[in-house]
């Protein structure tokens, strides 16, 4: 009973988000809410809710800092440079602008942390999609699924996680993984390369001077209310599909993007802006303190330093404000969803429940097993649940078998490309929310091509005789 009406919430949920009948941050309180009443667990339903949220209170934290850190960033043109080093190399051309956003997430997500990744991916390529008309989609749906196959690194968690749960070393999970997941990321170059192919057709190839137009027009966006000129083209919404006019005159999009003369600019402490973030990134890498503890330290002193004056500070921070409250709103969220599938139950009866369906005949191939059901449940379920919950139980039933415990490993990370547009995923509602898409929208164009992106890298393991 429990395992139909996990997967039912969860059903409903992505139903209900997709058709735009309720926002994200109702849904993953109003229909959690709901199940555990008809489950006839409803006077545990506060425990619940407030175990999710202690657990992913952290994270909450993390992103409410980061995103003032980064957004002072942009504020004070750190990333300005970057913006216009693409914008040359694009060269207005739709695939180089998707391409490039592949590439760029890709390297940004060595750091380890697809919240950083997804927040530098976006402000660096959002002007550019907003002034050529792109499918904001296109570029949420990219970033995600190149974060996804990079997340596997064993600094993003889940080769740690598997190796932790196995009692493995992550260098032997993850080192013979390399040459599958380079195929993954080809794979996303080449899937970026066609989307930006569709895009091409649909909005046509521009020249550089119809993008870069006199300076006095070239405010694309600016932070906390400020004016972005587009000289009257259209830039589409989320999905492409209903284009909304971007006048010369402007609106507010809540980021910045080429105006050389907005008053939030701090050139002279340009390098001191650059060396800080870079010893912050480090600072994670080397895990010197928990992340939320260096984004509220950084986020501090960017202000301090680049803003003095309390005004400006209030200013800045009011600014940010409305993505702040929306990414945290959505973490906690988040936790009403994980809290009422982990305490009922459901999520554990779910897992049991593919454990045990799987035909006793697939025994000897128990990695490709593991590596078909790490699509599904790393969606559905937390990467924790995962690869503490189910994965020993895999791996058990496949040594039964003779499967070596690090193929299980191995195979376990390749839905991480589909894992990363999960809606129980914190990061990717900094994605969509600082992109400005609906998340139903983002799930509807991304989930298929994440998908195909974690079953190439599949093909790619067994092919290479590493799973």
């Amino acid at each position: 009973m429990l395992t139909v009406l996990g997967f039912a919430m969860i059903a409903t949920f992505l139903v209900l988000i997709m058709l735009k009948k309720m926002s994200p941050i109702a849904a993953l309180v109003l229909i959690p809410a709901l199940f555990c009443v008809v489950v006839g667990q409803g006077a545990q339903l506060g425990d619940y809710v407030i175990e999710g949220v202690g657990k992913l209170a952290p994270t909450a934290a993390m992103l409410m800092f980061a995103i003032v850190y980064f957004g002072v960033m942009i504020d004070v043109g750190l990333f300005d440079p970057i913006v216009r080093g693409i914008l040359r190399f694009c060269k207005a051309d739709p695939v180089r602008v998707v391409v490039g956003t592949a590439v760029l997430a890709a390297i940004v997500s060595l750091d380890g942390d697809g919240s950083t990744t997804f927040m530098i991916t976006v402000s660096a390529m959002y002007p550019l999609y907003k002034r050529l008309g792109m499918s904001l989609v296109v570029m949420t749906g990219v970033a995600a699924t190149a974060n996804g196959v990079m997340n596997t690194l064993p600094w993003g968690g889940p080769t740690a996680r598997a190796a932790t749960a196995l009692k493995l070393d992550a260098a032997d999970i993850f080192v013979p993984m390399i040459p599958a997941l380079g195929v993954g990321l080809l794979f996303v170059f080449v899937l970026a390369y066609v989307l930006g192919r569709r895009e091409r057709k649909r909005i046509g190839y521009l020249t550089l001077d119809e993008v870069l137009v006199p300076e006095s027009d070239t405010v694309l966006v600016t932070a906390g209310g400020g004016k972005g000129g587009d000289g009257g083209r259209k830039a589409t919404g989320a999905t492409g599909d209903a284009p909304e006019a971007v006048t010369g005159a402007g609106e507010a999009d809540g980021f910045q993007g080429l105006d050389p003369n907005r008053a939030t600019l701090r050139r002279r402490l340009y390098w001191f802006n650059a060396a800080l973030t870079v010893a912050l990134l480090a600072a994670m890498i080397l895990e010197l303190l928990p992340i939320p503890v260096l984004f509220l330290l950084g986020a501090a002193l960017a202000l301090t330093v680049n803003y003095p004056k309390m005004a400006e500070q209030k200013e800045r921070i009011a600014a940010h404000a409305d993505n702040v409250l929306n990414v945290a709103g959505m973490v906690f969220a988040a936790a009403v969803f994980t809290g009422v599938l982990t305490g009922t139950g459901m999520v554990k009866h779910m897992a049991d429940w593919l454990v045990g369906a799987i035909p006793e005949g697939m025994g000897p191939h128990m990695a490709l097993v593991t590596g078909v059901l790490s699509l599904p449940l790393t969606y559905f379920m937390s990467n924790d649940g995962f690869y503490f919950g189910v994965l020993p139980v895999l791996a058990e039933a496949g040594a039964a078998h003779g499967v070596s415990p690090l193929e299980i490993a191995r195979a376990s990370l390749v839905g991480q490309a589909l894992h990363m547009s999960s809606p129980l995923v914190p990061a990717v509602y900094v994605l969509v929310g600082m992109a400005k898409v609906e998340f139903g929208d983002h799930t509807r164009f991304t989930v298929k091509w994440a998908a195909l992106t974690s079953l190439v890298v599949l093909a790619a393991g067994i092919l290479f005789g590493i799973i």
